[in-house]
């Protein structure tokens, strides 16, 4: 297993909710990780972030993890829920908090 492999094990281990987002929260660097992480907030979902742009090799290895190819990616106890149109969906269905 790679350093980044871990490193994102452990990001994942350490934190309950968790979005890997291009950018920010406060200045997201694309559309989708905005949305996404401005769910979480209207929601009051307490959440950890990772700018995968200020991190490459995290935004190289995650997908292959993941399995899932965009960014955001949301994971919630170390399990991927999905991207901004998941969590929107979610969100409208009432299922975003447990």
């Amino acid at each position: 297993m790679s350093v980044t492999e871990d490193r994102i094990r452990e990001q994942l281990e350490n934190h309950p909710v968790i979005l890997y987002m291009k950018g920010v929260p406060k200045e997201p660097r694309c559309g989708f990780s905005a949305k996404a992480a401005a769910i979480l907030d209207q929601a009051g979902i307490p959440y950890a972030y990772v700018d995968v742009l200020a991190a490459p090799f995290i935004w190289e290895k995650l997908p292959k993890i993941s399995h899932w190819p965009t960014y955001p990616q949301l994971f919630v106890k170390g399990e991927l829920v999905g991207g901004a149109d998941i969590i929107e969906d979610m969100q409208r269905a009432g299922t975003l908090k447990p």
